[in-house]
């Protein structure tokens, strides 16, 4: 049996934003959240000490805090929390395998510049095999906005798109499909050197998606959801789409990759440079 929603906290602004996205998120699934502290991340621990106090008391103390300020907001919701006591990408994969979704803090570099994940995000959200949400800390409420998910037309992963169908059906939120089409150096050549194929292969890409979108228009009817492909990069395109939406979805490929390192170049871009929530969906 899992714990519903796991929130990793290190008393940041932005874990705390994470805590009460996932608490919403909670409500919205019917759930519960379980908070969870491995001592060697606290930001004391970067101070003299003289200056700080023993870890684990503070440690205690954040996760009692946040909890009771999280039952305060949402009297019904199941709020439990443990403070882990080994190391923190270990200790949070271990944890998050135990939940549904593991929800993580993530703090700008500056203004729209992108995220700074930190080593340890990083490699978590990389060898964890359950979805981890990395929250702003200004983008506490999931409920906001449309849902919007990248997909790769040559190789459509199913879990992917309906994770991101789920959570739109929770909002009752449009869904916003974007495929990015690479196009060969020649081809944006111009017209003075070769035919412009952008305007023949437009059309043809976009009622590949359409067909990919037909069975799921079919399983949620109560939702909006629009294909849109675009020429360039996907990380780019996917980041100027998201804009305020209440969620960016990508996914990661598991089989293949070097565990802990790689998340793909389009989810690596996505991270570091939407300023909405985005959820990381690990797939075959």
């Amino acid at each position: 049996m899992t714990q519903g929603i796991v929130v990793g906290l290190d008393g940041t602004d932005q874990a705390n934003a994470a805590a009460q996205w996932a608490a919403e998120e909670a409500v919205l699934r019917g759930t519960g959240v379980h908070l969870v502290h491995v001592k060697e991340t606290s930001p004391e621990a970067r101070l003299p000490l003289a200056a700080r106090e023993p870890d684990e008391p503070w440690a205690e103390d954040l996760l009692a805090r946040t909890a009771a300020g999280l039952r305060e907001r949402h009297p019904d919701l199941s709020v439990t929390a443990r403070l882990l006591p080994s190391e923190p990408v270990a200790s949070l994969v271990a944890a998050a395998e135990e939940g549904d979704l593991l929800v993580l803090g993530s703090r700008a570099l500056s203004g729209v510049a992108g995220y700074l994940i930190g080593s340890v995000g990083m490699s978590v959200a990389g060898l964890v095999e359950r979805p981890v949400v990395l929250v702003r800390a200004f983008d506490a409420s999931p409920s906001q906005g449309s849902v919007v998910v990248g997909v790769d037309l040559r190789h459509p992963v199913d879990t992917v798109l309906g994770f991101a169908f789920e959570e739109a059906a929770r909002r009752l939120a449009r869904v916003q499909v974007v495929y990015a089409q690479q196009l060969p150096v020649y081809a944006t050549l111009g017209p003075a050197m070769v035919p412009d194929i952008r305007l023949t292969v437009g059309p043809e890409i976009q009622r590949s998606l359409d067909d990919l979108l037909e069975p799921w228009r079919a399983k949620f009817p109560d939702l909006t959801a629009t294909g849109r492909v675009t020429i360039g990069s996907a990380g780019q395109e996917l980041v100027r789409t998201a804009g305020e939406a209440a969620l960016v979805v990508v996914g990661r490929r598991t089989r293949g990759s070097t565990p802990g390192t790689h998340i793909g170049s389009v989810a690596h871009a996505v991270l570091h440079h939407s300023r909405s929530p985005v959820a990381l969906v690990p797939h075959n």
